[in-house]
This record gives C-alpha cells, structure tokens and sequence, in this order.
C-alpha cells in the first residue's frame, strides 16, 4: 500500500481530525452479577439491566468487563491473527473471498464507497450459512455460504470455532439484559437466531502513510443486531458522541470487549436505542489488529418494531423488511464500489 492511492482518500469533511478528542463516559460495565453467581443476586442484576439500558439509549456503545470469555482463548486467537495476515499476500489470497462467497481473506473493502485502509478475514458462526440467493423481493431462491479452512496457522479454524461458541454465549447474555432494559421478557430475541448469519471479522490495519487522508473503515453504523468487539492496546476506535456529534476516541480497556447496538435493535426498539455511527483511525507507526463478532438473525427475519413497544402514542416508525435480502444487498456493495449509496434502515422509515 505504498504512494497515495485515490481510491483511499476520503472527502475533506469526513477525514479524521488532528486533534483527538479522548471519549469520557462511556460506560464501562461489570458483567460480574451474572456470571460470578450460582444464584444471580437479583438486586445487582436489576442495577445492570438499568446500567445497560441508559449506556444504549446515551451512547449506543459500553465496554464490558467480567464478561466470562476466558483470556488465555482471546490471546490464542490474536496470535492466530497475527500470524496469518504476517503471510504473504499470495498465501493470504488461497483463502480469498469471492462473489458468490463473502468469507475469506479480502483487501478491498469499500465503505460509502471509499476504499477502507484495512485487509481482512471473514469466518462464519454457522457453516453452512443459509441467505437468499439475490436481494429480489420476489426471488425465494436461498444459497449457502460456507467457510474457508485456511492451512496457516495450523489450528486456526479450531481456534476460531472454539472462540465463536464464547461469543454466542455472550450475544445472548447481552441480548437478554438489553431486552429486559426494554420491558421485554429476557428471551424475547433468542427466536430469530436459530438460524443465524452471524460472522466473525478478523482485522488487520497496516501503518499508513497518510493518516490524514484515509480510514481504516469509513463512518458506518452497523446492520446487525450487536458487536462485539475485541480490539489492541493500539486503539483507533471513534465513536461519533450522542450529545454533540463530536467524534471521539475509545480508549481501549485491557481484556474488555466494546460492544455496540446495531440498526436491528434499533428497529425492533422503535428508535428507543439509537445505532450509532463510528469509524476506524489509521497509524503512521504502528499495525492495528481487532476482532469484530456480528452478531445477526437468521435469513428469513423479518425485521420491524417489536408489538410491545408500538401503541398509539407510539407508533410504529419503521415498515418491515426481511433481513436476508438487506444482508446480500449489503455484502455486494462491500465487495465492489457502486453508484448509489447501500441500503440503510432510514430507506425503510415511515414519514
């Protein structure tokens, strides 16, 4: 990636600002009250739910911390990272994404149709992954993705499967205080994962010469339901801020995950939690690694403001789309650059 390309290079009013702007506030969380408990002390539990549900409707962003995911399985899988995006570029594209299948190895991702200053690996939760054929409304048609086994670092697949069942687990934990933050009862979400698309994101950001003018990943919010990210002491990480739109940064937080609210929950809550926008930073100096999860709902979702959360006063402010063809409509706009901008829940919002 050496002399300045074009393609990477972001509008003046989206490149990232000199001064950094360090975040306060927000929320760091203990997980603690219900995965320390053989019996959760219901008082602690209570005060959580509440922690999570203002840091959703405040920040739409929280770190958690005591989050029952064992260190010593993250630490082997970053090693596994390092290892494979350290291979030769020949080597990292055998496992290459291609258009019919979206997981791999990739080093051309667009966001808003500028090209991210990132390489990256994709692995799916669940393999085979069953998603629409195209993104046709009247198209029934479902294929299915499945995942590469890349032969370097040896055990890497095994490493990752292991780590994915941890995430699951923490999705749902995550899922369950959000939807009791709601009134909802705690498993109110659980039905549309059965089948689910999830995927986990493997991140390589290399030294970039230009750190004024390019992004690692431009400014987005994410489609899902939640993220759950796993990022390095370099840090990179900004968040724009509710309160005044400021972009700040997230300083990382030693063996915490950053956990973010995506558009779905922003649908099914009817806009009581709001996904926000944020992006990635680049470094003259130093690499950056991070590890995403996307935590997403199975193909045949139909995505809408959930009953309960909808009355008279409150009506419903999104009309339902199906998540399956919002989620191939998405992932052919990230693997080439297109005309018009990708499909956002705002083209699904009733006036």
């Amino acid at each position: 990636m050496g002399e300045v390309d074009p393609a990477f290079v972001q509008e003046q009013e989206h490149r990232p600002k000199l001064s950094i702007i360090e975040a306060k506030g927000i929320p760091e969380i203990d997980l603690s009250p219900i995965f320390n408990h053989d019996v959760p002390d219901q008082s602690a539990v209570e005060a959580l739910v509440k922690e999570i549900g203002s840091a959703c409707k405040e920040w739409g962003f929280f770190q958690v911390t005591n989050h029952g995911v064992p260190l010593s399985l993250r630490q082997r899988l970053e090693e596994a990272s390092r290892l494979f995006f350290a291979q030769s570029l020949e080597d990292k594209k055998k496992v290459a994404r291609d258009e019919i299948n979206p997981t791999g190895y990739y080093d051309t991702e667009h966001t808003k149709n500028v090209r991210d200053w990132k390489e990256v690996f994709d692995f799916l939760s669940q393999d085979p992954t069953f998603v629409p054929l195209n993104s046709d409304e009247d198209d029934h048609q479902v294929i299915q993705w499945s995942n590469p086994s890349p032969p370097y670092p040896p055990q890497f697949r095994a490493i990752i499967e292991e780590y994915l069942e941890e995430m699951e687990k923490l999705a749902y934990k995550l899922l369950e205080l959000i939807a009791l933050s709601l009134g909802l009862e705690a498993k109110r979400f659980e039905k549309f994962f059965k089948l689910q698309t999830s995927f986990i994101r493997f991140n390589h950001y290399p030294p970039c010469p230009y750190p004024h003018l390019a992004l690692g990943v431009g400014r987005h919010k994410d489609a899902g339901a939640l993220t759950i990210l796993a990022q390095d002491e370099v840090g990179g990480l900004e968040v724009k801020r509710k309160s005044d739109q400021e972009w700040v940064l997230v300083k990382p937080t030693p063996d915490a995950y950053i956990i973010n609210v995506g558009d779905i929950i922003q649908v099914w809550s009817n806009d009581a939690y709001e996904s926000v926008e944020h992006r990635v930073m680049v470094n003259s100096q130093r690499e950056r690694f991070s590890i995403p999860f996307f935590f997403f709902p199975a193909h045949d979702t139909e995505v809408k403001p959930l009953e309960e959360l909808i009355n008279d006063e409150n009506p419903s402010k999104y009309r339902p789309y199906n998540w399956g063809k919002f989620l191939v409509n998405r992932k052919s706009s990230n693997f080439q650059k297109k005309k018009a901008e990708n499909v956002q829940i705002y083209h699904y919002k009733i006036a």
